[in-house]
């Protein structure tokens, strides 16, 4: 029986960790609601092997597939089927199969007598925003507005992932294509003319005898060199999936030059992005912060957002609480703070939003601009260097044969 680290809020509204033993994610939620607990997050304890590792891994609804299903379901809702009606017929025509089998344990739960949203809850597949902005439409009727809100949201999010990819595309091509060039170059090629020449018993330029040396005779170190820098990165990437380790590496990305201000601005647009799609659909600003930070990934961002949403539960103002928390970017805090005082937070974190989503965009293009020629030049040069070091000395034996 695995142990889940859950963060919950008595009815009092107290928030506080708490250590759950049970077999799966939907029977941790179903026995703390059962205790009257709501519950913001749930995930499993692990030391440095992380949440996932040594146990089977969660199902996980894809992006594409639930765009498809809020739409079918969105549409069907509003043509006036009931939700149970509607979960049958997803259930068993839904255009994404692979969604099916969630459906269908969604609409027996339903069946049974739950709420759409603690059906969605329990299931354990479904994002936290998702079932928290369906649990606001349900008190407030406006179920289908909420959906619009939603697959808005989703579409907007899906779109800045896919651009983010086409993005970095090209430059992991180009470092995928140099990385297997110039190791079939040291592997093969280099050996079979340090082969050669050996036999030749002649002597080598300088840069001739230098590959040679780092190649054939250094082989072994380089080896262990790259060996040990793979091992130190997965070490690393094992210590950042723990709490601290986490908090600590992203602490060290804000460190980085230009990258750490255009990482901490999309995490921030990401934050404000969710935050308006809740507000929108109706969630308190308690609630709509508490699972705004469960959805951002950065530990530090969320850690973050959660302080500030206990400071807004005490009684402070959205902008100041951010403030305090050192996340949020001066200009967008201001934003925010005009949005709070018209009355209109929801659409200016939505345009908060926009703004560092176009900012980011924008940086990682020019970024991408300066990165893709220097990979082609540091290419050419490493390339280049190892062809005329192997070929010198042919050239040079060609020249000294020829008659004086």
């Amino acid at each position: 029986m695995a142990e889940f680290i859950c963060k919950v809020a008595d009815p009092t509204g107290r928030v506080f960790s708490h250590v759950e033993a049970a077999q799966s994610v939907g029977e941790v939620r179903q026995k703390l609601s059962d205790r009257g607990l709501y519950v913001y997050s749930v995930r499993a304890r692990g030391g440095l092997l992380g949440p996932t590792m040594g146990r089977p891994r969660e199902r996980v609804v894809k992006s594409a597939d639930f765009l498809i299903f809020n739409q079918q379901f969105n549409t069907l809702i509003k043509a006036g089927l009931p939700i149970l009606k509607a979960l049958d017929l997803l259930a068993e025509r839904a255009a994404t199969p692979r969604l099916r089998p969630l459906l269908e344990d969604v609409r027996g739960r339903v069946r049974e007598g739950a709420s759409l949203s603690e059906a969605l809850e329990r299931q354990g597949s479904f994002p936290k925003v998702y079932v928290t902005a369906v649990l606001a439409g349900e008190k407030s009727g406006n179920l289908t507005g909420v959906l619009d809100y939603y697959i808005a949201y989703q579409r907007v999010a899906t779109g800045v992932r896919k651009k983010l990819i086409a993005t970095l595309i090209y430059p992991v091509i180009l470092v995928t294509v140099a990385a297997a060039i110039v190791t079939y170059l040291v592997t093969y090629v280099v050996p079979q003319f340090a082969k050669l020449y050996s036999d030749m018993s002649v002597e080598l330029p300088l840069v001739t005898r230098l590959l040679l040396t780092l190649t054939v005779s250094y082989r072994g170190y380089f080896g262990a060199a790259v060996g040990l820098l793979v091992a130190g990165i997965i070490a690393l990437l094992i210590w950042s999936r723990t709490e601290g380790g986490g908090l600590a590496v992203d602490r060290l990305k804000l460190k980085i030059p230009i990258l750490g201000d255009t990482w901490i601005k999309f995490q921030v647009a990401q934050f404000c992005r969710t935050l308006s799609t809740l507000l929108g659909g109706g969630t308190p600003l308690v609630s709509a912060l508490s699972t705004a930070a469960d959805s951002v990934q950065s530990r530090l961002v969320s850690s973050s957002i959660a302080r500030a949403a206990e400071l807004v539960r005490e009684g402070q103002s959205l902008h100041t609480a951010l403030a305090s928390s050192g996340i949020m970017p001066e200009l967008g805090n201001e934003m925010i703070e005009v949005g709070e005082a018209s009355g209109a937070l929801s659409p200016m974190l939505g345009s908060v939003a926009e703004f560092y989503e176009e900012e980011t965009n924008q940086r990682l293009a020019t970024m991408i601009a300066v990165v893709e020629p220097a990979i082609l030049v540091f290419m050419a040069i490493v390339i280049g260097f190892i062809l005329i070091s192997l070929y010198l000395p042919i050239f040079s034996f060609s020249v000294g044969a020829q008659p004086g």
